[in-house]
């Protein structure tokens, strides 16, 4: 096998557990390992620390064991398949009756960096973020078979969009088990067309779970603006908590006729739902002032650090045209699912845009990303979804 061996003092952060080895923490290799093969990482002073899969660029090495005995063979991919199927059923998650949709893979969450698995119904979503899970995927999609336990008939890879492209690894989306065309999934309750052949992540959002269901709460008699709607979640949600008018908004025409699905699967023929194709600050300009609950849900405005500032600017604008628009005593779910800007940040712009609308502004809930979605604790920078829920006097 490869070995890799760090600079004097560059273990550091190993001993503390963090599963990724930067390239300028890295002295010397022996040998030349290929993008995706597994690599043994020594300190400067010989000792094993790592072991994991080695690509080119920033992060040369995730870590997938310190365990030198431990094999990367299909026998390793059903322990940390099976302990991160154990947390989901532990939670009540994936034994449900009313949600067969949620997250059993979380990448570094859950000792796993590079792979995410999302289960809709019957079939699971496989993606790959870095080589070393591409080369495996067949393996995993195996081992997956076996800890599901008969749970799952189909297993769709879709990685095109999130493997390194300098890789040269040529992905192609597909079924790699089964080949069912019935992508509808429920989530507490509700049902949901899930687009994993062309859309976005794994075809949904299932970060956002448990916040659509705290909106649900709120959304009682009210007059309901969902921005950046994508597949209308929170408008379904805001429907079923009783709101009185619900308009959905989206750049993407697409997303506005997958939005006009999901409503219909849920609330056919109901007129009090309407979704417009348009650019969200355009809307924001011309709405008036009928809305009493808004969600914020864009796009991450910063993917790396360079673009931090414009991003916190994009941030402040957003939410200062909101706080103008929305009716007093209304409520504010704004959002960030940029993993380089920091709940400080994001705070931070939300409370900038607060003070230049001139609105007396209460937090009501400080929100972050689900259950499934774990943060393992000695990996803080896994921790991307931020979320305020604000009343606006």
């Amino acid at each position: 096998m490869y070995k890799l061996y760090l600079k004097p003092g560059k273990e550091e952060s190993l001993k503390r557990f963090h599963p990724w080895i930067f390239s300028g923490a890295i002295a010397r290799m022996e040998g030349t390992p290929q993008e995706g093969e597994t690599v043994e990482v020594y300190t400067s002073k010989n000792e094993f620390i790592a072991k994991g899969h080695y690509q080119i660029g920033s992060i040369a090495v995730r870590v997938l064991t310190f365990r030198q005995d431990e094999a990367i063979d299909k026998a390793f991919w059903m322990r940390r398949l099976s302990a991160a199927r154990l947390m989901r059923q532990s939670i009540g998650l994936a034994s449900r009756p009313d949600n067969d949709t949620y997250r059993l893979v979380h990448g570094e969450g859950d000792n796993l960096p590079g792979l995410v698995i999302d289960i809709y119904a019957r079939t699971a979503v496989m993606q790959a973020h870095s080589a070393g899970m591409h080369l495996e995927r067949m393996t995993i999609a195996q081992a997956l078979q076996e800890v599901m336990q008969g749970q799952i008939d189909n297993i769709y890879y879709k990685s095109e969009t999130t493997l390194p492209f300098k890789a040269d690894l040529y992905p192609e989306n597909g079924f790699l088990v089964g080949g069912s065309t019935d992508n509808i999934a429920t989530e507490y309750g509700l049902k949901f067309h899930i687009d994993w052949l062309k859309g976005q992540k794994t075809g949904f959002f299932v970060d956002q779970r448990e916040n659509r269901s705290l909106l649900e709460r709120y959304a009682a008699g009210r007059h309901v603006l969902n921005m950046f709607c994508y597949t209308s979640g929170f408008s379904v949600y805001a429907m079923r908590g009783g709101a009185q008018l619900v308009h959905s908004v989206d750049s993407s025409a697409k997303a506005i006729d997958l939005t006009n699905q999901n409503v219909d699967l849920n609330f056919p023929d109901d007129t009090r739902h309407a979704a417009f194709a348009e650019d969200a600050f355009k809307y924001l300009d011309h709405m008036g002032d009928r809305y009493d609950l808004i969600i914020l849900d864009p796009p991450a405005f910063a993917k790396h650090r360079d673009a931090l500032r414009n991003a916190l600017q994009g941030y402040r604008k957003l939410n200062a045209r909101a706080f103008e628009k929305i009716k007093p005593g209304g409520i504010l779910f704004t959002f960030s699912c940029s993993q380089a800007v920091s709940k400080e940040n994001f705070r931070t712009a939300v409370f900038t845009a607060a003070a230049m609308s001139g609105r007396s502004v209460r937090i009501l809930h400080q929100l972050t990303q689900p259950a499934d979605h774990p943060v393992n604790i000695y990996h803080p920078e896994g921790e991307y979804l931020k979320g305020l829920v604000l009343y606006v006097e």
